[in-house]
Formats: C-alpha cells, structure tokens, sequence
C-alpha cells in the first residue's frame, strides 16, 4: 500500500485530536479521507468528507460504511480511532458503566470492522489500523477498565491480522502514549464514586491532565498511523511518541518486578 492515490479511507473519531490530525495526514499523503463524528459537522475540514456514525449502533454504521461506497466505490484504509477514556477506581463503576465503555472502545472497533470486511476481501486488499495505547502494553493504577478495553483491542487485533492475511488484509496496531488532546473531552468518571477513593483519584487526574498537557501532539501519532498504512510489510505494531516507546520497551525486557516498581513510582503510590 505504498501508492495512495484513489485510495481511500475512513478515520472513526475524526472531528478533533488524533482523529482530526489522521485525516488531515492522510488526506496530505494522498488518501480521499472521510472522517466519522458522532455529531453531524456541518463543514468538511481540509477537503476530508465529515460522516456521522455513532460507533455503538449497527444500524449507523452501516449506513456509513453505505455512503462512502456510494460516494467512493471502494475502502482501501480503515483507522479505528473513536473512544473513550474513565479515570477512577476499578470498584467505582457499575457493571453498565464497563459495558457502555467496552461497546465504543471494543465492541465498536468490532462493529465497523465487520462492515468493512466483505468490501476488502472482495477487493482481495486493505488495510485496518485499530488505535491501541501504551495502556494495552502496561497495567495502569485508577485506568483498570480503560487499560483492560486495550488490552483487549491488542488480543483481536493481532489474532485478526493472522486470519486475513490470506485475503491481503492487514490488521495493525499504533499505540500511542500521552497525546495533547482535550482532557476534559475525552474523559469519563465514575458512576459510584466511593470517598476512600477521593484523593488518589484525584491526584491522578492532576498527573494525567499535566502528562496530556506536555504529550505529544496529535501530528505525531498521525504521523505514525500515515507509516503504518503506507509500508507494503506493516509491523504488528507502531508506538508513537517517547512515552510510548518507553513503556513498550519496560514491558518486554524489564524484570516483572521492576516493572511494578516503576508503574507505582509514577503514579505516586506507595511501594
């Protein structure tokens, strides 16, 4: 997939962050681009065709995935973006929360993808990058539910990109780490807050929302994810950003041990 000319892409999750700054990359590299929001955008950004698509109902991507083909007659890219953050204690979101957080960051990757499928296998070509995070890699105190969605997309991803090889599909996963993009947007808490919790959660979201602030900027993961669609022998996987790359390299030659060390000494809690 190294020409990119009258390829085109879909970009989940495009109206702002990452999301945005993917389509803008691609559509710079030479991809037709449309970008998904869950809110209808009235304008279309840098020549990239905003669709709605609400990743939670099948019925909305469908009539997506429908319209591009209308519009384009073929999908050469697909970048799984949309999603969803939860700061707080495991214990302090109900069982509907989980589910409501695993349908768009998990069951919602799953959603589009399957749509998308018959249309690259009957081209016998495509490309499907599912945008993971330095959390699929690595445990994260107060992100349990988070880190668990991603770790799950590291799982279907990987086991997915060995079934559709055979069909020239890829399935690669770009894995950022702390970006800037708006916090507050992004971010959910819980539904049954529990006081025992109240300092260290909040503790934690003062690191994280300083750690977005000085990440890295959105370009560089849409730089990243522009690699990962263009190389004709993708990686299983791209880490974007020095966190990132940090936490991959913690994670595969660090004893266990000194990896708990590190993960509690940089979210502050006691050894």
């Amino acid at each position: 997939m190294t020409k990119t000319e009258n390829r085109v892409a879909i970009v989940t999750g495009a109206s702002s962050g990452i999301g945005l700054a993917t389509a803008r990359a691609l559509k710079e590299t030479g991809y037709r681009v449309f970008g998904t929001s869950r809110k209808a955008v009235t304008e279309t950004s840098d020549g990239i065709a905003m669709l709605v698509c609400d990743v939670t109902d099948d019925a909305s991507v469908k009539k997506m995935v429908d319209e591009v083909l209308r519009e384009a007659g073929r999908i050469d890219l697909l970048v799984n973006n949309a999603g969803i953050g939860l700061v707080g204690g495991a214990e302090e979101s109900s069982a509907e929360q989980a589910q409501a957080l695993f349908d768009v960051n998990v069951f919602g990757v799953l959603r589009v993808t399957n749509a998308i499928l018959p249309i690259m296998r009957r081209q016998r070509a495509g490309r499907i990058i599912n945008m993971s995070s330095v959390l699929g890699l690595i445990p994260s105190p107060y992100n349990a539910l988070y880190a668990s969605t991603k770790h799950a997309i590291e799982g279907y991803s990987e086991s997915l990109d060995h079934e559709l090889r055979t069909f020239g599909i890829r399935v690669v996963l770009v894995e950022p780490g702390l970006t800037r993009t708006s916090f507050e947007e992004n971010i959910t808490r819980p539904d049954q807050p529990l006081s025992i919790y109240d300092t260290i959660r909040a503790q934690v979201e003062r690191q994280m929302r300083s750690g977005v602030e000085g990440g890295d900027a959105p370009e560089v993961v849409a730089q990243t994810v522009v690699k990962a669609a263009t190389e004709a022998q993708p990686k299983r996987r791209y880490t974007a950003g020095k966190l990132a790359g940090q936490g991959r390299f913690m994670r595969r030659f660090l004893p266990e041990s000194v990896v708990d060390r590190n993960i509690r000494k940089f979210s502050n809690l006691p050894g």
